[in-house]
């Protein structure tokens, strides 16, 4: 890691930018501590007061997390990322359902004009991946594969923006604490918003993928406490 290529900006920025990019091109992976200060200084050349500058900057845009004692963490790979993670702290599962609701649709719409053959099939392989994994009764297998479809589909949209938005959200859409969350009974593997929305996307029939879309997002709300 050095500063060659940024030595036109301020120390600071520099430096910043360095840290950044090791995030994002997965140098350091999310959830991974970070070198300790020592060997960053050394690596990147800087004094301590430079570099401490450098990770507030981060932590303040949600992409270090320092615990004291302990280390600097990656806590997300993008400022996207970090902010949806700070804002699903200070609002309810409910709240962020009705988000999702926005989000599903419009890839939903966007997917019905812009789906290729092999994002359809491998959304259809995924779902195959939810049921069985359902009725093995392995909540983690069921949680990968069912969020892997709904990326699928926001990448079908063929929208990068609403790709990163969405895949910001992961575990705040669908990760083990709010599936946790959903009450003994639930059905994990309804058609509605899944094999449904999948064969709307095929025959572009948007006004049936957003219904899809709405019935599956609304029956998850009736489940949540």
């Amino acid at each position: 890691m050095s500063l060659e290529n940024t030595a036109r900006l301020p120390l600071s920025d520099a430096v910043t930018g360095q840290l950044r990019n090791a995030i994002v091109t997965g140098v350091w992976a999310l959830h991974e501590r970070i070198p300790a200060e020592p060997v960053l200084m050394e690596q990147l050349g800087v004094s301590r007061g430079t570099l401490r500058e450098a990770i507030k900057a981060l932590a303040h845009s949600g992409l270090l997390e320092v615990r004291r004692g302990d280390g600097t963490y990656v806590r997300a790979t993008s400022e996207i990322h970090g902010a949806v993670q700070r804002a699903y702290r200070n609002h309810s599962d409910e709240e962020v359902l009705q988000v999702r609701f926005g989000l599903d649709t419009q890839a939903a719409r966007l997917a019905c004009t812009a789906a290729t053959e092999k994002q359809v099939a491998s959304m259809r392989g995924l779902l195959a991946q939810r049921q069985l994994a359902w009725d093995a009764e392995d909540a983690e297998a069921w949680i990968g594969a069912d969020w892997a479809f709904h990326l699928t589909v926001a990448e079908a949209s063929g929208n990068s923006l609403l790709l990163e938005l969405y895949g910001s959200f992961g575990d705040v859409f669908h990760g083990r604490e709010m599936a946790q969350r959903l009450r003994e009974g639930f059905a994990g593997c309804r058609s509605a918003g899944h094999e449904d929305l999948v064969d709307a996307i095929e025959a572009g029939d948007a006004e049936a993928a957003c219904d899809s879309v709405h019935s599956n997002l609304s029956y998850c709300m009736e489940w949540m406490p």
